[in-house]
C-alpha cells in the first residue's frame, strides 16, 4: 500500500511519494458566514497557544487516478511543539515517520528499513515538511507567511480552509491543502493534501488528547542493527 510518508518524500523529489487537509460538496459561504469564519479562524489560532503536544487516532483515506476505491488504513499521530511529529501508519505500523529537529525519519519495521531525510537544506522537502505543519500554526502571521486562504466553509460544526502553499516549488507538488477544525473546541478534526497529480490524501482524526506528557525518545526511536539505513537524498 503507498502510505502518506512515501509521498511526502515524492515532493522531496528522491522518494516514490512521505508525514496535514476536503473536497467537495461544501456550500459557498455568504458574507455574514465570512465575518464568522474569520472570527473562528482567529480564536482557533489563538487556541494554537495553548497546545504543547498533541496525540489522535486517524483514519487515513487516499484517492487515486489509477484506483475505482480509495485506499484506508488506520493510524496514530504524536506532535510536540514546535515541530516533532510522529505518524504511525498501520495497527501494527507498517510505516513510521519522525520528523525530530533536522532530520526526517521513515522507518519501515516489517522491512527492516530506515531512511534518512536531512531538513538542513532548502528547496522542495524543506517546503514539504512545512505543508505538513499546516495544521499548527504558531500566529496568523505564521500561517499567511506559508499560505494564501482561498476559501472557507462552516459545516456540521466544523470550519474548513482552503489554503494555497506560497512557495512555488511546493505549489507545484501540493496546489492545496484543506484543514478542518472543530467550532466548538477548535481541535483538529481533519487535513487533506491535495497533490499535482490529481490524487489526494486526507486524515480524519478522533480520540485526540490535548497536551499530554510525550517521552522525548518518542520521536528519536532506537534502530536496530539489524535495519539498513539509507539516504535517498544522496543519491539525487
Amino acid at each position: 500500500m503507498v502510505s502518506f510518508h512515501s509521498h511526502l518524500a515524492k515532493v522531496a523529489g528522491t522518494f516514490r511519494l512521505v508525514c496535514l487537509l476536503l473536497a467537495c460538496g461544501f456550500p459557498t459561504i455568504q458574507k455574514g458566514a465570512a465575518a464568522e469564519s474569520n472570527d473562528l479562524i482567529s480564536a482557533w489560532l489563538v487556541a494554537q497557544t495553548n497546545i504543547q503536544t498533541w496525540t489522535a487516532d486517524f483514519t487515513q483515506t487516499k484517492t487515486l487516478k489509477s484506483l475505482v476505491q480509495p485506499l484506508t488504513a488506520p493510524g496514530h499521530v504524536s506532535y510536540a511543539k514546535p515541530d516533532r511529529f510522529r505518524w504511525e501508519l498501520g495497527r501494527p505500523p507498517q510505516t513510521i515517520a519522525v520528523r525530530a529537529r533536522d532530520e526526517m525519519r521513515v522507518i519501515y519495521p516489517n522491512l527492516k528499513r530506515v531512511e534518512l531525510y536531512p531538513l538542513n537544506q532548502a528547496g522542495q522537502w524543506r517546503d514539504a515538511l512545512a505543508l505538513l505543519e499546516a495544521g499548527f500554526p504558531q500566529s496568523r502571521t505564521d500561517l499567511d507567511s506559508r499560505f494564501r486562504i482561498t476559501s472557507q466553509s462552516l459545516t456540521n460544526g466544523a470550519c474548513e480552509l482552503a489554503l494555497q502553499p506560497r512557495s512555488t516549488a511546493a505549489r507545484r507538488m501540493m496546489p492545496l491543502i484543506r484543514i478542518a477544525f472543530d467550532t466548538n473546541n477548535f481541535s483538529l478534526r481533519a487535513t487533506e493534501l491535495r497533490f499535482a497529480d490529481g490524487s489526494s490524501l486526507r486524515n480524519d482524526f478522533t480520540n485526540a488528547v490535548l497536551n499530554p506528557k510525550l517521552d522525548d525518545t518518542l520521536f528519536a526511536p532506537e534502530i536496530g542493527s539489524d535495519f539498513k539505513i539509507v539516504e535517498p537524498l544522496k543519491s539525487k
